[in-house]
């Protein structure tokens, strides 16, 4: 019986350790379907920006000859003719000043609203924390008409100014969501012992808060980047003069303006959608990274 009982003792663990080295290689190993649709899934969300990127390289004619086709020869004028002009360049400063503004009002106002959230009682704060998340139930489109009244009342209208607060009062939100989790997170023994070595409570938000929440401030300021650079239906209300116009406005200007030149059109959309692709892909991970620790959070 003693031996039964230690034969029994040793082969128990060796099937358990393949039954989680089954179970292991199971969750590791996906089917060939699953390949199949993923590989599916990413061409037909790539198709359109390739095509985009590859018509700027052809010819009226190209494109009317084979709509589908591969540029031959490729045509580098209409990419050039893009970059020469100034209100190309005029369009992507805008942009860029209004998606890095909307960026540093995002973060910097979400991290205070969050930290007084996440690590202060005091009356009403369910109340408060509650009103963020019910801002993620109206998008900006569902506000536009009254929000356009109060810019214009604000004397705001026609400038970036009038654009950006906007932004930023809609993007709260979502970066309250995210930033209050992280905060919450963050043991209370570490303020406790910052207050012991003499920190006040903004030498402990400085020094503690804001390094360790970086993840979290990272994934929300690309957030609040990439949705300032595509906006559009705000500008569209708010921007007149097209000396103001951000690259959404511009490529729809640019669009009415050559409507017969389809590959200069190409050219013109390629350029201006190519720098939110490329900072969103530089940053991807961090976002992935950040949302993770929201939810573990």
């Amino acid at each position: 019986m003693a031996i039964t009982s230690a034969t029994t003792n040793l082969v128990a663990p060796g099937r358990r350790g393949q039954r989680a080295r089954r179970s292991g290689a199971a969750l590791g190993q996906a089917s060939p379907l699953t390949y199949v649709v993923a590989i599916l899934f990413v061409a037909a969300n790539l198709a359109p920006v390739l095509y985009i990127v590859l018509g700027g390289f052809r010819t009226n004619s190209q494109i009317t000859t084979s709509p589908a086709g591969l540029p031959a020869p490729f045509q580098f004028g209409n990419y050039g003719s893009v970059l020469s002009s100034g209100i190309f360049w005029q369009q992507l400063g805008n942009s860029t000043i209004s998606a890095v503004t909307t960026t540093l009002g995002v973060v910097v106002l979400g991290l205070m609203v969050s930290f007084v959230l996440a690590r202060y009682s005091f009356t009403g704060r369910g109340a408060v924390y509650a009103l963020f998340a019910a801002g993620l139930m109206f998008p900006i489109t569902v506000a536009i008409t009254p929000l356009y009244l109060l810019v214009k009342d604000l004397g705001l209208t026609n400038s970036l100014a009038g654009v950006i607060l906007p932004q930023i009062a809609f993007a709260l939100p979502t970066t309250v969501i995210i930033l209050v989790p992280f905060l919450r997170a963050i043991p209370d023994e570490l303020e406790e012992a910052a207050s012991i070595d003499g920190a006040s409570r903004l030498g402990f938000f400085f020094r503690m808060i804001v390094p360790l929440s970086l993840p979290g401030v990272v994934t929300v300021g690309i957030l609040a980047f990439i949705g300032s650079w595509n906006s559009y239906i705000l500008p569209l209300f708010i921007l007149n003069n097209e000396a103001a116009y951000t690259l959404p406005l511009g490529v729809q200007a640019f669009s009415s303006q050559y409507s017969v030149d389809t590959a200069k059109v190409l050219a013109f959309t390629s350029m201006s959608m190519i720098p939110a692709l490329v900072f969103f892909t530089i940053f991807q991970k961090r976002i992935v990274g950040g949302l993770t620790g929201a939810v573990k959070g």
